[in-house]
């Protein structure tokens, strides 16, 4: 058990919009970002690249605390290096110190420059003796694009209100702003955050970190509806002017809700170093429990290994949502797929005809339950 880092990375709003539009582009970025902080951690170790092994987990988040855009990186990183040539019997671990706020500026510095170089290179941004801007001519035109920007300015994006800022509720006090926070480095709309940090003994502390980066953008909790049919979201955390709650109108409140979904095939956990899922390291440093057996086919002489079984739907629903529906409410037994349903027609004739059978039991002098138990 070794310590672990979170690293958050935040951006300006230009390059939020871009990076929700082409993940491709956020792909890049998020390379330079893990490279930089490796290379950090592995001069601070003092070793090199070709004697030093890192390991991150990545959660991108694509939401803040008021349902607007937001595309940030949370890193979880090793608290230090693993040194090269370690066995699985005895891993060395070299400890790392937290970084100091002037460390932070250097390296969110440090990153500015190189993911404006790499935009230059791909013809992304244009630079003139004024000013610079992000040129997407070259770029697939997207039809999210309007909502993705609305989103992350915190505008209306539908209705009535259109362009307009979303209507907020202050409810607190505005707080002085506090410059003396450590472990933050920020320059030109770029924020790199290091001091949240877990002891290899504090296990507890790390699933509690890690839950939190990998929360949904929605929490019901804080969701109500307003006497005049608005939807009053309550932020997790009140900003600095006092600001404890945003206002959107149902249409608009779908509108941002549409904006957080990312696009198909875009995984939001990356791993890197030895927990990447094909390093030769990461056997060596993860008690993982053992993988279910692979299927074997025997094709002349040779025998050929399969895929692993993976877990079925019901697996699945149950694993995630804690819905078990293989097993029975009535007699705890266990139950059995027996069709798979897809007409819309079927469906409609079978829930009709459920609900006429329950009026029926409902309506006669002796009421009885009406439940189907398949096991």
């Amino acid at each position: 058990m070794v310590d672990m880092r979170q690293w958050v990375i935040s951006f300006p709003f230009q390059l939020r919009f871009l990076f929700a539009s082409y993940p491709a582009v956020m792909s890049e970025v998020l390379s330079i970002v893990t490279r930089l902080i490796s290379t950090h951690l592995i001069q601070k170790g003092g070793a090199k690249h070709s004697t030093a092994r890192i390991g991150a987990v990545t959660f991108i988040q694509r939401f803040g605390s008021a349902l607007n855009l937001n595309v940030h990186f949370h890193m979880l990183f090793l608290g230090g290096i693993y040194m090269d040539g370690f066995k699985k019997e005895k891993q060395v671990f070299k400890q790392v110190k937290a970084p100091t706020t002037t460390e932070l500026n250097a390296l969110v510095h440090i990153l500015s420059q190189r993911v404006a170089r790499f935009f230059t290179k791909q013809g992304l941004l244009v630079e003139d003796i004024d000013n610079s801007y992000l040129n997407l001519d070259g770029l697939a035109p997207d039809p999210m694009q309007d909502l993705h920007g609305h989103s992350i300015t915190y505008r209306v994006a539908l209705g009535a209100q259109r362009g307009k800022k979303v209507f907020t509720l202050q409810t607190l006090p505005a707080q002085v702003d506090d410059d003396s926070s450590s472990q933050v480095g920020s320059i030109a709309g770029f924020s790199l955050h290091a001091g949240v940090a877990t002891r290899g003994n504090e296990r507890e502390k790390l699933e509690r970190v890690c839950r939190y980066i990998a929360r949904p953008a929605l929490s019901e909790k804080r969701l109500t509806i307003t006497g005049n049919g608005n939807v009053r979201y309550q932020l997790k955390t009140p900003y600095r002017d006092g600001t404890t709650h945003v206002i959107f109108t149902p249409l608009d409140f779908m509108a941002k809700l549409a904006a957080l979904v990312p696009k198909p095939r875009v995984n939001l956990t990356r791993f890197f170093g030895v927990f990447a899922p094909n390093s030769q390291y990461r056997l060596a440093i993860i008690q993982e429990k053992k993988a279910k057996p692979r299927t074997t086919e025997v094709k002349g002489d040779k025998t050929v290994k399969g895929k692993r079984n993976s877990m079925t739907w019901a697996q699945r629903l149950k694993r995630v949502f804690n819905i078990d529906v293989e097993t029975c409410e009535s007699c705890q037994g266990q139950a059995k797929v027996i069709a798979c349903i897809e007409d819309p027609e079927v469906i409609k004739k079978i829930l009709e005809h459920l609900k006429s059978n329950e009026e029926k039991a409902s309506s006669s002098k002796g009421t009885a339950s009406f439940d189907i138990c398949i096991s």
